[in-house]
């Protein structure tokens, strides 16, 4: 498992319940700041259509023709402003950062939480002010990691004549940052070849570009059940993927069915009641959540991890196996591994996702679909089954 995604926001946006939800993982929830002060780690999964469902019969590792592809779920201590200064938690939650290919900004839609994260009547924040800031912590942590060897960095390209990208690169990779995504900044920005002629002003436009393309961000419009609409609606004019979530309603649909007492599982648009002694309360609880679900159609917590993962980071998922005919491995298990790639990849780097000595010796591939024999430039498809022919054993 290799794809981290990092929950981010400030305190008591509803980030740490988000995570318990999507991974049941033991983690402690209070109403008040720094709640999470050490990052949280858990697994949670992607939903897909299982391949084996154009065969006469399931493969053993899906649930109905549902294929759970695990990721990583970090959740990092909440943010507050001027993090980057060290605020808060804030040196600690940014660097818990690096390590995520993408990031979920978990919102309070509702704006029930000052800037803080500090409880207020829902309404009285605009949750606007929470997406800009966490952008503006984040530029600023990567322009602080810069300036702190600026002159020296800078002479060092001009008097060496090194290639700028490269010794960016090395000094944001702790931030997570590679060589390819700052190229592609300084191809956006246009900013002068000759690095010391750079101001302030054009260093933070790198950065926030930088932040732009290594830490691209889904937005989950959290609290949506009783956020007012015109914070939803502004939440979705400001562009990308915004996506209305209730991680409290999700925590206790998934709580409840661990318990027994309903039929239920993340993502699911409905569910059924199993226990026959539930309390009027708990009912009336249930029928709330179930009256949220038919109106937003789920609440939003799976549909926000999958659009990260198939969305903002365009990937899909592939199936290698070493019988064309069977879908199996040599064990004879049907579909036994599913990994995520990124769509445009071809035969032969899924031939090196496998193992590097099977990439190394690489012939050719087979679409166990199609039969059809696959050279290594090959652009594998959304839900591929494939054989790998190569001269490792």
């Amino acid at each position: 498992m290799s794809m981290t995604i990092g929950l981010a926001g400030k305190p008591n946006s509803g980030k740490s319940t988000f995570f318990k939800a999507s991974t049941l993982a033991d983690v402690e929830i209070a109403n008040y700041p720094f709640t999470t002060i050490h990052p949280n780690k858990g697994v949670t999964y992607v939903r897909t259509k299982c391949p084996c469902t154009e065969r006469d019969h399931r493969c053993g590792n899906c649930i109905d023709g549902v294929r759970y592809v695990p990721i990583e779920l970090i959740d990092v201590a909440g943010l507050v402003p001027d993090a980057h200064m060290g605020k808060g938690l804030g040196n600690t939650f940014l660097d818990d950062l690096r390590q995520a290919q993408a990031i979920i900004h978990v919102i309070d839609a509702a704006g029930s939480t000052d800037i803080e994260g500090n409880p207020i009547e829902v309404g009285s924040h605009d949750p606007l002010e929470d997406v800009n800031f966490l952008n503006h912590e984040i530029t600023m942590w990567m322009v602080g990691i810069l300036k702190r060897n600026w002159q020296k960095i800078s002479r060092k390209i001009q008097g060496e004549n090194l290639k700028i990208e490269r010794v960016l690169a090395e000094q944001l990779a702790g931030a997570g940052v590679e060589e390819s995504q700052v190229i592609e900044a300084l191809l956006i920005t246009k900013l002068d070849p000759i690095i010391t002629k750079w101001n302030d002003e054009e260093i933070i436009l790198l950065c926030d570009k930088i932040r732009l393309i290594s830490k691209p961000m889904i937005i989950a419009a959290n609290k949506a059940d009783i956020a007012p609409i015109q914070n939803l609606d502004k939440l979705k004019a400001i562009g990308g993927i915004v996506v209305p979530t209730s991680a409290a309603a999700e925590l206790a649909l998934r709580s409840a069915s661990k318990s027994g007492a309903i039929k239920y599982d993340l993502g699911d648009s409905d569910f059924s009641i199993v226990a026959q002694n539930l309390s009027p309360v708990q009912q009336k609880a249930l029928e709330s959540i179930r009256s949220f679900l038919h109106k937003m159609h789920n609440t939003g917590i799976q549909d926000c991890i999958n659009k990260a993962v198939f969305e903002l980071l365009d990937l899909i998922v592939v199936y290698p196996v070493e019988d064309e005919g069977k879908w199996t491995d040599k064990h004879g298990k049907m579909l036994p591994d599913a990994f995520l790639m990124k769509r445009g990849s071809s035969a032969h780097q899924l031939a090196y996702k496998v193992h590097s000595d099977i990439g190394d010796g690489f012939l050719y591939a087979v679409d166990a679909k199609t039969k059809m024999r696959l050279g290594e430039k090959h652009e594998l498809a959304n839900g591929s089954v494939v054989k790998i022919v190569s001269t490792a054993k």
